[in-house]
């Protein structure tokens, strides 16, 4: 049986990725845990967020689930959702805040003012509903997941990733963001594909059978 462990350091709709995944994936064991030796052995580790970057940041370290983040990142299955996603790269503008600097680049705010659509609408801030994904690059995280399908999202921030081959999806909302990065056993999207419908949980039965 696989195992996956849903980190828990006080920021995220954990529950909902939980349901999510047991419902792609019910003959998955799925645990929401803070512990670092439960993150430690699991098989499989999801990384969830919501809030502020510097409160994500702080409550990882005050929980001290920082190191076994950062060993499952390296040498596991591993899949990072929303803020999850933004933590993993060097630096957010949100509160100046150091992420886990496993991936190169650095996390941006969309523009607070004059941020328009190409037809002219006035965008807001957050990003804030369904999206099409443009899958950039095949993966098995994408099998069976038409190019262009919807997910949803809420953001404020995008990250702006230094290295090209990173890249294995991108959504418009004003312009091109990156919405999803892939390396080795690494996978990490911008969307909520616990609230992204039957897209989402094909995405998570994806990266249950993924063999990376």
């Amino acid at each position: 049986m696989t195992d996956i462990a849903v980190i828990d350091y006080g920021m995220g709709n954990l529950r909902s990725v939980a349901r999510a995944l047991e419902k792609a994936a019910p003959q998955a064991d799925v645990r929401v845990t803070s512990n670092p030796d439960q993150v430690r052995a699991a098989s499989r580790v999801v990384f969830p967020g919501q809030g502020a970057m510097p409160d994500c940041m702080r409550e990882l370290e005050q929980r001290q689930l920082r190191e076994a983040v950062l060993e499952a990142a390296c040498n596991k299955p591993f899949l990072g959702l929303c803020i999850g996603l933004q933590m993993l790269f060097d630096f957010s503008e949100e509160g100046d805040t150091p992420g886990l600097g496993l991936l190169s680049g650095r996390v941006n705010r969309f523009p607070q003012e004059g941020f328009f659509s190409s037809t002219g609408q006035r965008l807001k801030v957050p990003h804030m509903g369904w999206n099409q994904v443009i899958q950039k690059e095949p993966h098995p995280v994408w099998a069976g997941i038409p190019q262009q399908s919807r997910f949803y999202f809420v953001h404020s921030y995008y990250v702006q990733q230094q290295e090209a081959g990173l890249i294995t999806g991108s959504a418009h909302y004003g312009f091109e963001f990156t919405c999803a990065v892939a390396r080795d056993n690494l996978f990490a999207v911008q969307f909520h594909p616990e609230k992204s419908a039957a897209a989402g949980l094909t995405l998570l039965a994806n990266f249950v059978h993924w063999r990376p």
